[in-house]
């Protein structure tokens, strides 16, 4: 009689580069909704892309409803109260837009209907930049924006819905936030998270967080 073969534990299988990404993309997805906090996103990404095995990844998103479940939790709230058309987390998603914005001596816009990749980079010397996320969507629920002005500036205009993390440093410049008359001091939960970091070298970086609502241009 010939021994059966034993069967491998599927967790012990090394993890693919697709798994990661596939249990990152999930992570993203429930910040959006605001299952967890940003922090948390960061620290179970931290577990994702050094993760080695399907049975390290597993653990990561157990607390989490697999895609189409339908919570009993989440309906009865529906039934009693329910929720608005619209909602930040209904801002991201579509296919990522340019990831790159230089100025050299010249004048750069981006603005309009895009979408802002989870990396973008803006670079501007002797120049202006303008990145304008007003009528943008953002291709994941947490997007970093690289801006490097020497000598030259960058304006990135945020709407209030959108939570916003400025972490540039200025040298002989500014490297600044401001909320414009009328813009909510938070963003309300769930919603996407843009990152501002770089420097700002005898030039500024002005991220202003603008009302959804206002339509006039800002200079």
């Amino acid at each position: 009689m010939s021994e059966q073969p034993s069967r491998r534990d599927p967790k012990q299988l090394r993890a693919s580069d697709a798994d990661r990404e596939r249990v990152a993309q999930v992570l993203h997805k429930a910040m959006g909704e605001g299952r967890i906090t940003l922090d948390e996103l960061e620290e179970r990404l931290d577990q994702v892309y050094t993760a080695k095995t399907l049975g390290e990844l597993e653990p990561i998103t157990a607390d989490l409803p697999a895609e189409g479940t339908t919570l009993p939790s989440l309906a009865a709230s529906q039934a009693v109260a329910p929720t608005t058309s619209s909602s930040p987390s209904q801002l991201v998603g579509g296919t990522p837009g340019s990831t790159t914005s230089i100025a050299v001596m010249s004048g750069t816009d981006r603005k309009g209907v895009w979408v802002l990749p989870r990396q973008h980079n803006s670079f501007a010397f002797w120049g202006g930049i303008k990145i304008d996320l007003r009528h943008a969507r953002f291709a994941e629920a947490y997007s970093t924006i690289s801006a490097v002005a020497i000598m030259g500036g960058i304006d990135v205009i945020v709407p209030d819905d959108v939570a916003v993390e400025v972490t540039g440093v200025g040298i002989m410049g500014a490297f600044e936030t401001t909320n414009k008359k009328g813009a909510s001091p938070t963003a309300p939960p769930g919603a996407p998270v843009v990152k501002i970091t770089g420097l700002a070298f005898w030039g500024a970086v002005e991220v202003k967080r603008v009302p959804r609502n206002k339509i006039k241009q800002i200079e």
